[in-house]
């Protein structure tokens, strides 16, 4: 049975009582007006001068306002919005990313290889992360599955399960795509882990299967802190002071404000 697409039509434009009022009422006064200068100065080639050029400037007002100032208002408004959404990222990494990312990077064979480069020390200036993003967009850990803990990995994820949700309903994070991928691949990797319940006895196929998701995260991870530390430096300097102390990279960060800080 073949079923017919039926398609409604657009709901035709409705304008309450107030807009009615109010547009006839502007219609009604610029007819008053026009009439009162044709009593008061018989020129009526005068006036449809001036009306002429009123209507001729219309087109590049419409274009001042629709692609300059409403161009800047959406900027403002993204701003605002990336200024919510990194205070939500801030949240992810002290709930549960820096963890991780300590985690993964503990049986990452190749971590040494990025580890003094770009992930260490107090220098966040835009041409490092521009550079530690090209290294990442590059970079290929070597995750030691063998001698990642999975059982506390899987207790910890599953810790945080109800926190991921409520991050996966905001809608706002449509417009962070990257963390949004960030998201999601955490939560697979700890739907996978929830579904295997004795992990001593997985093939090498399913350990080869877990660590591509292990990877998956982890790089998002990586990609993600980098630029929050940027943010950071930027916006909130109290916050990056704390957040290099916490470094997961750092073999010798230390929460600890020390009166000659190290700097890398």
């Amino acid at each position: 049975m073949i079923r017919k697409k039926i398609i409604t039509p657009a709901a035709p434009l409705r304008l309450d009582r107030f807009q009615i009022i109010l547009i006839t009422s502007l219609i009604l006064a610029s007819c008053a007006l026009y009439a009162l200068h044709f009593l008061v100065f018989r020129d009526a080639h005068h006036i449809f001068i001036y009306m002429l050029g009123d209507i001729a400037v219309m087109p590049i007002e419409v274009l001042v306002v629709t692609l300059i100032i409403h161009r800047m208002l959406e900027m403002r408004e993204r701003d605002a919005l990336m200024t919510k959404l990194n205070m939500v990222i801030g949240a992810f990494f002290s709930e549960m990313g820096i963890t991780l990312i300590q985690t993964v990077s503990a049986v990452d064979l190749s971590i040494d290889t990025i580890r003094e480069e770009i992930l260490t020390g107090h220098d966040w200036s835009d041409p490092k992360v521009a550079r530690a993003k090209e290294m990442l967009e590059t970079y290929y850990p070597d995750v030691e599955i063998g001698k990642c803990n999975l059982p506390d990995l899987k207790v910890f994820l599953l810790g945080k399960r109800e926190f991921l949700v409520r991050l996966l309903e905001n809608p706002n994070l449509l417009e962070h795509e990257t963390f949004t991928d960030l998201l999601w691949a955490v939560s697979h990797l700890q739907e996978e882990l929830y579904f295997r319940e004795d992990f001593s006895t997985l093939p090498k196929s399913d350990l080869a299967h877990l660590t591509l998701d292990i990877k998956r995260a982890y790089l998002l991870l990586l990609k993600e802190w980098v630029v929050y530390m940027r943010h950071l430096k930027k916006n909130y300097p109290y916050l990056f002071s704390l957040a290099v102390r916490l470094n997961p990279f750092d073999t010798e960060a230390s929460v600890v404000v020390r009166e000659f800080p190290k700097d890398k």
